[in-house]
């Protein structure tokens, strides 16, 4: 079976964390940060695999959505390897 990836974030230049916070039981404290990669879920049958994943800029230094899905692409045969020799399971 083929790995196949799922986005699990738009990017945006920016994520959004929230910690809880050490002053206030049940609330939390939300912090904005840059970032230059997405969530991804990667899934062969009934393994999953998620981790964050560089995004890809054009030479104006704009997203490239299509760039960055030929990465993704790339991603799923690494995993599909480590997969196949128990690095990842």
């Amino acid at each position: 079976m083929a790995v196949t990836y799922t986005k699990l974030e738009e990017f945006t230049g920016t994520r959004t964390n929230s910690t809880p916070d050490p002053d206030n039981e049940g609330e939390t404290i939300e912090t904005t940060v840059d970032c230059r990669d997405i969530q991804v879920r990667f899934t062969d049958g009934t393994i999953v695999h998620e981790r964050n994943v560089n995004v890809s800029f054009d030479a104006d230094g704009n997203y490239d959505e299509a760039a960055t899905n030929d990465v993704l692409d790339q991603h799923c045969r690494g995993v599909e390897n480590k997969i196949a020799v128990g690095v990842i399971s």
